[in-house]
């Protein structure tokens, strides 16, 4: 019997079988221009998306952290400053972006407080109930499914752990949202040409952000995984959406 289930790719329905290939080609091709067309793409504010992420996290002194699609390493770098020592297990399904994350200098300091591992967001290689904190940014929109992803953040996550998700989203304003999608899929694809001499791959990373589910859509995902106190805060007006759970 052949397994006949459909995603999405952008805006392409793929089987999904193929989508992890095909994501993993996308960002094995932009990895070491990825941080440079985070700054150009955002101009800069998905720094300060950042930041918001880990000011409503306050890491504690101890902490253990996933940092699910961490790529680089940029949430578990700021994580492990704030909260003075601890260890972040930074999981990627593409190792080119584990391998630029290793390369940056905060890696050589806190080498003894990080892990580099390549995975599957859908199949964590960890025991349950492992860690007090799991993040995921601008990362599980690029995941087959989005609710397996959740559920097996709420199994590696101690009693009394912290899911946060920071993720594009849906601006509640129709006008402010087709001048935001002139801007994406006008301007992005372009200077994913000129920086990364890849048109498709960010092609492919605009269209995913208008299939992502709104703010309360994935809210009620993330409280159907068994996360509490479920809640989001929208940063500028919805472009990027905070979506924070506890398990209790």
């Amino acid at each position: 019997m052949t397994d006949d289930k459909t995603t999405h790719f952008g805006f392409e329905t793929v089987p999904e079988g193929e989508k992890a290939g095909r994501v993993q080609g996308v960002f094995n091709s932009v990895a070491s221009k990825y941080d440079i067309m985070n700054d150009m793409m955002s101009v800069g504010i998905h720094r300060i998306w950042k930041e918001a992420m880990v000011d409503w996290l306050v890491p504690r002194p101890g902490q253990k952290l996933l940092d699910v699609a961490g790529g680089t390493g940029d949430i578990s770098f700021k994580f492990l400053k704030r909260a003075g020592y601890g260890h972040a297990t930074v999981l990627d399904l593409t190792e080119p972006m584990l391998v630029e994350g290793r390369k940056r200098a905060e890696a050589d300091k806190m080498a003894d407080s990080l892990d580099w591992v390549v995975g599957d967001a859908m199949a964590l290689p960890f025991e349950d109930n492992t860690f007090d904190v799991y993040t995921i940014s601008f990362g599980i929109r690029n995941v087959t499914r989005p609710q397996d992803a959740l559920a097996e953040a709420y199994r590696v996550l101690k009693p009394g752990g912290r899911l946060m998700v920071l993720e594009f989203s849906q601006l509640p304003n129709e006008g402010m949202q087709k001048l935001y999608d002139l801007y994406s899929f006008n301007v992005i694809p372009r200077m994913g040409q000129m920086i990364a001499n890849d048109r498709d791959s960010y092609q492919y990373l605009v269209e995913s952000i208008r299939k992502f589910p709104d703010q309360d859509t994935f809210l009620s995902m993330i409280r159907d995984a068994g996360f509490e106190n479920a809640k989001y805060r929208n940063l500028t007006m919805g472009v990027a959406c905070l979506h924070s759970g506890w398990k209790i």
